[in-house]
């Protein structure tokens, strides 16, 4: 065989391994068995409720922005999840709040439901409720908590975890992870453990793109953005 030919089988096995390394992202979410929840150019499979701040799809990114006078507003999927790890990526302003609602629920019709046995609570209709990854830029730095929203408040802040809360990127891009077990529920922000607790109450339900209301628009300015992007979903 001449040196020059053997020189291209060397090479061949190295470019596979090359072309591997950079598979588009796609392809290999589809290989690990991961799905792209967001298409990159529509909100096809997901539909908004409860508010009506603006969403819309720009450069390959799902973008929220605020808007007065309206409710905390859900752009939501329109299947539902039980066990599973979320991944997505996030950018926010950095006097906005915002989230990404797990197992969350909505009614169709104003219901009155008791909340942990005791307490009583009546939901508008359309008004989404449940678990909460918290994106927070504030100085408070509790991105990556677990609140449930509408609920009964944090279940996992960041007082305790300072690892956590200096994760967190400013004005840059920050990757989320929400994995599900049963009732074992974990958060990370950019590779460092948030949130690790137990809590059964809804083991399935939407996800959803949160963006917070801003009132009337006399502490806070309208038009204040947040992307989302790269939201893949593997279920267990």
């Amino acid at each position: 065989m001449k040196k020059a030919a053997r020189c291209s089988l060397r090479v061949l096995p190295f470019l596979a391994l090359v072309g591997a390394i950079f598979l588009p992202a796609s392809g290999r979410a589809a290989e690990a068995g991961w799905v792209n929840l967001f298409d990159g150019k529509s909100l096809h499979g997901w539909e908004q409720h409860s508010g009506k701040a603006l969403y819309r799809v720009e450069d390959g990114c799902i973008v929220g922005k605020t808007v007065i006078n309206t409710e905390n507003s859900f752009l939501c999927t329109k299947k539902t999840y039980g066990d599973f790890i979320l991944e997505l990526e996030f950018k926010v302003a950095p006097d906005m709040n915002s989230g990404v609602q797990f197992r969350s629920e909505f009614y169709t019709k104003e219901t009155e439901t008791v909340i942990n046995g005791t307490k009583k609570r009546k939901f508008p209709a359309d008004r989404v409720f449940g678990y909460q990854y918290e994106i927070d830029p504030s100085p408070r730095a509790y991105t990556g908590g677990v609140y449930d929203e509408a609920r009964r408040g944090w279940l996992a802040d960041l007082k305790g975890n300072p690892a956590a809360q200096k994760a967190f990127k400013q004005g840059g891009w920050n990757l989320a992870r929400i994995e599900c077990r049963g009732d074992h529920i974990q958060t990370w922000i950019n590779g460092v453990k948030a949130a690790d607790l137990k809590d059964s109450m809804t083991l399935r339900g939407l996800i959803a793109l949160q963006v917070h209301q801003i009132g009337d628009g006399t502490k806070k300015a309208p038009g204040e953005e947040i992307r989302w992007r790269n939201i893949r979903l593997k279920e267990l």
